[in-house]
């Protein structure tokens, strides 16, 4: 893998990095039942590139607890600041748009809610639960932050039963006070494997951004380190700067070194790797575990 793009200030982007318009009759439902159900979804705001593909597919990753997440990385979209009151109503209206939308596959985030003694852990459960409940037969899959390392809102999250425990490791450990503001790659690291401790047969997932100056050597390092943790399904997909108030892309992968670090993962043993310039964390991710 040695054909790493560098870029200037005034690059455009490659052309491996189009992604379709977020327009279409999908994409103008989802909208409009989120506005109307008063929901977040992280494809707006977190300005993920395919949020047109995404949904004009009908597929659409929720985002709990607000908003406003209570840590500044320097790569995340997301509002930063004082963060929102716990809306109770919350799991109920996620579970009406799963309904609604007849998804199988759900995915739901949340921003840090380092403010709640657990993190928002109560409210990731009682979310599946409630898609559960309105929607028999849709897995879920969430999406946590490390909830300060604590263990006991892990277990809340484990206990009940998602169909896939993800939190991303984002970066590799020498950019972490960087990129990561207020969080350490090792806490990551051992929510990752006290997740597959706690519950063995979840599987566990976990992705990485590249383009913010790290080296190949470390990603292939970091993926190692995940592999020594148990986890099971990993993403690798190319950073893109949200705004110039945010960190810079430092160069741009090609589509052939992203395939490199996919048959690297399934090397490492990873049960499935989605590696590409547009993957996101919830990229094809009803796809990458059995039905």
């Amino acid at each position: 893998m040695t054909s790493l793009v560098t870029i200037s200030a005034r690059a455009r982007r490659p052309g491996w990095l189009k992604a379709p318009a977020p327009v279409g009759e999908g994409y103008g439902e989802i909208k409009d039942l989120v506005g109307r159900l008063n929901l977040h979804t992280v494809c707006e705001s977190a300005a993920c590139p395919n949020i047109g593909e995404c949904w004009n597919h009908r597929t659409a990753t929720f985002m709990i607890l607000g908003n406003v997440c209570t840590r500044r990385c320097g790569f995340c979209a997301v509002q930063k600041g004082a963060p929102l009151a716990v809306d109770y109503d919350e799991p109920r209206r996620v579970a009406e748009a799963a309904a609604a939308l007849g998804l199988r596959y759900a995915v739901v985030t949340s921003v840090n809610r380092d403010d709640r003694p657990d993190g928002g852990a109560e409210l990731f459960a009682l979310t599946i639960l409630a898609i559960r409940e309105r929607v028999p037969g849709c897995r879920v899959e969430v999406l946590i932050p490390d909830f300060q390392g604590s263990h006991q809102p892990l277990a809340t999250v484990l206990a009940a039963r998602p169909d896939v425990l993800n939190h991303n490791i984002e970066t590799v450990p020498r950019l972490y006070r960087k990129v990561r503001l207020g969080a350490r790659y090792e806490r990551s690291l051992d929510m990752l494997g006290t997740a597959k401790r706690m519950a063995k047969s979840i599987p566990v997932k976990s992705g990485l951004m590249v383009g913010l100056g790290e080296t190949e050597a470390e990603v292939l390092e970091v993926m190692r380190d995940l592999a020594a943790q148990e986890v099971d399904l990993l993403t690798v997909g190319q950073y893109l700067r949200p705004s110039p108030q945010h960190l810079p892309i430092v160069r741009y992968y090609t589509p052939a070194e992203f395939e490199a670090f996919r048959r690297a993962g399934c090397e490492m043993g990873f049960g499935h790797v989605e590696s590409g310039p547009l993957v996101r964390s919830s990229y094809h991710a009803a796809e990458s575990i059995p039905a």
